[in-house]
């Protein structure tokens, strides 16, 4: 079982959709960390141009 999270209202929750709103959740973990992430480069760009 996974912790999801409802991305409307947060809450957080084991089942697929909110208790709350009915709408879809969603993993609240990150991804695994891989030290051959093939996208790092670009979520750096991302997080450097939102500062």
């Amino acid at each position: 079982m996974r912790i999801m999270k409802c991305p409307s209202c947060g809450t957080y929750t084991l089942e697929t959709s909110c208790p709350k709103c009915a709408l879809k959740t969603f993993h609240a973990q990150p991804p695994k960390y891989s030290p051959e992430d093939k996208y790092g480069k670009y979520r750096r760009m991302m997080k450097k141009a939102m500062e």
